[in-house]
Order: structure tokens, then C-alpha cells, then sequence
């Protein structure tokens, strides 16, 4: 989104869009911190619903090292 010229409101409203837990203020926050230091794209697997951690179960059971990714979950992945 931000190579794509997105604005601070664009990323609220995507973060917003994602049910992100968050307050106004707090998605704010993080879009101006998205806006100041983009992200390298990676991969999602923090989740709160079950169906979410189904979904990136994939994620979890790689095997291939990945770089920048840390496995957490199975360290011996990594």
C-alpha cells in the first residue's frame, strides 16, 4: 500500500477493514509508523480465533528456512 501512495487514512481504514483490535487512536499510530518504516511483506501467523490458526496452521508447518521469518512456535524450523 505505501509503494502505492497510500495515506495515513487508507491504512487505518485497511487496518480497520482487518477487525485489527484496536482503538482509533492506536490504528493511527500504527499507520504512521507503517507510513514512517514499511514493512517487508512476510507472513501472518499471530491470530486470537481459532479458524485463524487453522488457516496459518500451513505457515507453522514449513520447513524451508525463510528469511527474516522466526519460528516461535517450532524453533527447530527455523
Amino acid at each position: 500500500m505505501v509503494r502505492d501512495g497510500a495515506n495515513e487514512e487508507d491504512i487505518v481504514a485497511y487496518l480497520n477493514d482487518r477487525n485489527l483490535p484496536a482503538d482509533e487512536l492506536t490504528l493511527h499510530t500504527l499507520a504512521r509508523q507503517i507510513l514512517a518504516t514499511p514493512p517487508a511483506q512476510g507472513y501472518l501467523t499471530i491470530s486470537n480465533a481459532l479458524q485463524w490458526r487453522l488457516q496459518y496452521q500451513r505457515v507453522l508447518n514449513m520447513t524451508e528456512a525463510v528469511e527474516g521469518i522466526l519460528n516461535v512456535v517450532n524453533p527447530k524450523n527455523t
